[in-house]
């Protein structure tokens, strides 16, 4: 290959250099194009070139061509090498030693071709290379035809010096290490015949880009793929079968259309091969290993999805039109929710596959939101690949569809394109299938890309891109099984363009002609594919008018008995759980609360594996050090901080038998160089994980801690997926500063904060966001409190039922908000994800300063089970949503003139002001669950304290904050007590501001200094704002 890419840059110069002296006496067969003619459907163009089978060499006298094309020092270059390597093979290249060979060989047997010089030879091979580079530019892949593009110089033979005369001389194409049309063992052949394979090859229904592939190995497996001796052809069984798909698809939607008129349903109409691609496609996929397959797509399309392909029961379909339906009133665990428009729902199931096999689908439920499902696919493929024990990935595979508007325009495509190949994120490739419309609601593609084509970010991860005519039904199973056969063999991404168009508007009730009327007076005449495809057959006698007319009838059959059992259909149960999440309480059912604690025992055990490094392991001294303060700390049972709080909860979690995955930017030191979770050896840079090393024999992946791409969206998508699968797994997203968690806003308001309520879908997924005032301006301040809090849903003027054998206050609340400010704390409301009977999400305002902060340590006693110890009150060591004041205080202390409320790292600051004035009179507690409020332990606090002013006092700003979110809750936990409303509450913080903090550490200091004093000064705050 050395001397063919060489040649081939020199070579390229040449003919830019022969085109200049050219043109005086050759006309350009096409003309250069403006740069927006560039896409599909600019207007009706079809060049006579396209049109023929072989394309016929323009007239290019050679005498002009010999020196010019290969240049002058370029032709003497190779007729040099030739000569050296006829005198001694060994002093060339081993691949111009076999090119020779190959070339002189064949001269010398075969004499119809004794006339193939050296320069022809190069030439051809160019004109090849043109194809595999170029054909796709030539190719057929408008079904409207009305794309217009310039097709590329280089696929003129003509370019190359061949003329008519050429056309049946016959060639030798060889080449030592190539697959395809260049392949040793492919026999001679006329130019005429090379000529119309090339182009059956790849200037028809199929457009192939994967010459942008830096792999020999992987080009030439599709190069022998493509480049067949003859094209490929489906024998009458198959045809049979696709066509019969082809009716499913194409019924289904003329069937809605007919019984719902003024619906939105987002049709296929135009699209409506992707039903039978898709199926062969998982047929396909199942014969080669593939037991479970989970779905990401839009709405365009996915009702056809449901029911034909992923199988959901018709009839279940019809009834979501006709109203949709609620379960049986006094049912257990069948809770509803808000629900979602039935284009946006998912499901699962088995069905069985052509080849015999059964193969599970699940479609993921998704928002309107273009392409934010793609990581959470991406995420729940990589969770089932854990939990099926699929260390080759090839039982578990992702499929998402997109549309080419949001293919080019989403970002998130290409962050999750960006995670196919890193180590913790990989699920061994995913099929991506784009159904390209031409058209971005009402936004030409000239508008909406700037690249040729919408699939080209794919690319960058040297994905083959198999762009295809989306009228020819046959062409469109060939590339989706070739997909399918890529994936397996290559484990990696493989992407399928369908190139169709959308025959009604972006739904069913808009008007398209008023944005793209030549597009549209097009389409109205245009054919639909099964028309096509039947014809066909018909016209082939394969099957007769008979038999497609018997196959509609059955189909339309089907649909209508289906109608009409929509019409009693009732869920028995609802669809909402995947079988690991069996015995799982959904949010009507009420669910008890368990302990945290951890036996002592179990606590040193693992508490020694966590601090110990190997013997001969080379540690930064400064990493050495803190692991050995680490083995302190667990040796006497004090001053536990931060890291070893959360590295115990890991632990205790693991050798309980859960899995435990922590992702995002740079976790694995800890963006504050606080967690040291794996620990690189100064000499080898070998790495060494402790908690790995918990158990014995412990799976390497048990533990998973791993530094992320630079991504939000992607990645926190990515874990939400992966959470989704099994609910006995810990998995966090740590944001590198809870400030940058806003580029995953999408997966926060769509999926984490409401897919329970919509989709009925449980996660426990953990949320670390490091918040906190320390004077490093707006960007590092603040992870945005208020918006999570914001989004909760409990009523803040109704206090729910508060007894802890009743409550099922978090069950109904749809995410739970903590600022916690002890490792102990940390500790418990970790484990208490994993200890109950029901999931919820949790957002962390993860500490800053108090990693390191001298007062922000726990004992161990506070970690464990015992009864007397610190953690342990009257139902047992667990979580505290509320952290009473640390003085002695008893049940009611009428002295304390004021109770300070607040929440986060700011109560140290308080703390330490309130020693320095000897404020004894003020109490200060912690709110550490802000959401869902604790009423039961405010109103306890508000009883202890009964003659004592009310303050909320936080660093944010007024508008931001906790305060907007306390303020009402706190407000309905007085007046029930009698102690007043919103009016007394006293508010103690900054004052409103657009940005989140000041960029002036002094002015921070500043603000700092007066809110504290404020919330601690003898006389009555006079204002509640």
């Amino acid at each position: 290959m050395a001397w063919f890419r060489a040649a081939s840059g020199i070579a390229k110069l040449a003919i830019r250099r022969n085109l200049a002296q050219a043109s005086s006496y050759a006309t350009r067969r096409i003309h250069p194009l403006p740069s927006q003619n560039r896409y599909f459907h600019s207007t009706v163009f079809r060049s006579k070139a396209q049109a023929a089978t072989a394309p016929v060499p323009r007239p290019v006298p050679l005498s002009k061509l010999t020196d010019s094309f290969l240049d002058g020092t370029s032709s003497v270059y190779i007729e040099e090498l030739q000569r050296a390597w006829e005198a001694d093979p060994d002093s060339v290249d081993e691949s111009w030693d076999n090119f020779f060979r190959n070339f002189v060989g064949q001269a010398a047997t075969m004499p119809g071709i004794s006339g193939q010089t050296i320069q022809e030879s190069m030439r051809l091979l160019l004109l090849v290379r043109a194809y595999q580079v170029n054909g796709h530019m030539k190719a057929k892949l408008d079904p409207l035809g009305l794309e217009q593009r310039e097709i590329p110089d280089d696929l003129d033979p003509g370019l190359y010096g061949f003329t008519d005369a050429d056309l049946d001389r016959e060639f030798f194409l060889g080449v030592w290490r190539m697959a395809g049309f260049l392949s040793e063992n492919r026999p001679v052949q006329t130019l005429r015949a090379i000529l119309n394979r090339l182009e059956q090859a790849y200037c028809g229904s199929i457009g192939f880009e994967y010459m942008h592939i830096a792999d020999r190995e992987k080009c030439n497996w599709l190069r022998d793929k493509i480049e067949t001796v003859s094209p490929m052809k489906y024998n009458q069984g198959r045809r049979e079968v696709i066509l019969d798909r082809l009716i499913w698809s194409t019924q289904f939607e003329n069937f809605l259309a007919t019984k719902w008129t003024a619906a939105k349903r987002f049709g296929l109409e135009g699209g409506e091969t992707l039903i039978p691609g898709m199926k062969e496609m998982f047929d396909r996929a199942a014969d080669l290993g593939v037991e479970t397959i989970v779905i990401g797509m839009s709405h365009r399309g996915r009702l056809n999805v449901l029911g034909n392909v992923v199988r959901k029961p018709l009839r279940q379909i019809f009834s979501e039109f006709s109203g949709g339906t609620k379960p049986v009133d006094g049912e257990g665990g069948l809770y509803t929710g808000t629900g979602d428009v039935k284009y946006h729902l998912g499901t699962s199931y088995d069905r069985p596959t052509r080849g015999g096999k059964r193969i599970h689908l699940s479609l993921v439920a998704n928002p309107s939101h273009l392409e934010a499902v793609d990581p959470v696919v991406v995420g729940k493929t990589r969770a089932k690949q854990y939990y099926s024990n699929d260390t080759d990935r090839t039982k578990n595979l992702g499929v998402l569809i997109h549309g080419d508007g949001s293919f080019a325009g989403q970002g998130v495509v290409y962050e999750t394109l960006h995670l196919s190949a890193l180590p913790n994120y990989t699920t061994g490739g995913t099929i991506h299938l784009v159904v390209n419309n031409q058209v971005a609601f009402t936004t030409d593609p000239r508008a909406g890309r700037s690249s040729q084509y919408c699939t080209d970010v794919a690319k960058a991860l040297n994905a083959p891109i198999f762009h295809v005519n989306g009228d020819d039904v046959e062409a469109v199973v060939h590339v989706c099984e070739l997909a399918a056969e890529w994936r397996q063999t290559f484990h990696s991404d493989v992407v399928v363009d369908i190139v169709c168009y959308r025959r009604f508007g972006h739904n069913e009730i808009d008007e398209p002609s008023f944005t793209q009327p030549k597009m549209y007076q097009v389409i109205r005449n245009h054919p639909r594919a099964l028309d096509i495809y039947q014809n066909q057959l018909i016209k082939s006698g394969e099957i007769s008018k008979e038999d497609v007319d018997k196959l509609l009838s059955k189909v339309s059959s089907i649909l209508n008995e289906e109608l009409m059992n929509s019409k009693d259909y009732v869920p028995s149960k609802r669809d909402w759980l995947s079988a690991y999440w069996l015995g799982f309480k959904s949010p009507e059912q009420l669910s008890r609360v368990r302990n945290t604690g951890v036996k002592p025992e179990i606590l040193k055990t693992v508490g020694k594996a966590i601090t110990t490094l190997p013997e001969n392991f080379k540690a930064h001294k400064g990493v050495k050090r803190i692991f050995e303060q680490r083995a302190q700390m667990i040796e006497t049972g004090e001053g536990i901080d931060w890291a070893v709080g959360e590295a115990l909860a890991f632990a205790t979690l693991v050798v309980e038998g859960n899995h435990v995955r922590l992702s995002g930017q740079d976790v694995e030191r800890g963006t504050f160089s606080h967690r040291h979770a794996v620990i690189h050896d100064q000499e080898t840079g070998e790495q060494y994980c402790p908690l790995d090393h918990i158990i014995i024999n412990q799976d390497e992946e048990m533990f998973t801690v791993s530094n992320s791409s630079l991504s939000e969206f992607a990645v926190l998508g990515f874990e939400l997926g992966y959470s989704m699968e099994n609910p006995n797994s810990l998995v966090l997203w740590e944001a590198q500063f809870g400030d940058f968690a806003n580029g995953a806003q999408v997966i926060f308001d769509q999926f984490l904060s409401s897919g329970e309520s919509k989709w009925l879908r449980q996660t426990g997924l953990v949320v670390l966001l490091p918040h906190g005032y320390d004077g490093q301006g707006p960007e590092h301040s603040s992870a945005r409190l208020e918006r999570f809090l914001q989004m909760s849903d409990d009523n803040p003027y109704v206090i729910p039922e508060m007894d802890p054998t009743l409550r099922k206050q978090i069950q109904e609340c749809n995410w739970q908000v903590v600022n916690v400010t002890t490792p102990a704390n940390y500790f418990h409301v970790l484990r208490r994800q994993i200890h109950r009977e029901f999931r919820k999400p949790l957002i962390v305002m993860a500490p800053k300063n108090l990693l390191r902060h001298k007062d922000c340590k726990s004992n161990l006693s506070e970690f464990d089970d015992v009864k007397g110890h610190p953690g342990f009150d009257k139902q047992g060591t667990r979580f505290k949503r509320l952290i009473k004041d640390q003085n002695d205080h008893s049940n009611l202390e009428e002295g304390i003139r004021r109770l300070v409320l607040c929440s986060g790292k700011i109560y140290y600051e308080l703390d330490e002001e309130r020693k320095k004035t000897d404020g004894k009179d003020v109490a200060i507690c912690r709110v550490e669950q802000l959401c869902p409020f604790p009423y039961d332990l405010i109103q306890r606090e508000l009883k202890r304290y009964p003659n004592a002013e009310i303050v909320w006092c936080q660093e944010e700003p007024m508008n931001m904050g906790a305060y907007t979110y306390i303020a009402p809750r706190l407000s309905t936990a007085m007046k029930a007590l009698g102690r007043g409303n919103m009016d007394d509450i006293k508010y103690s913080g900054r004052a409103p501001s657009a940005a989140s903090a000041t960029g002036f550490y002094q002015v921070h200091q500043q603000e700092q200094n007066e809110l504290i004093q404020k919330a601690l000064q003898r006389e009555p705050i006079k204002f509640s704002h």
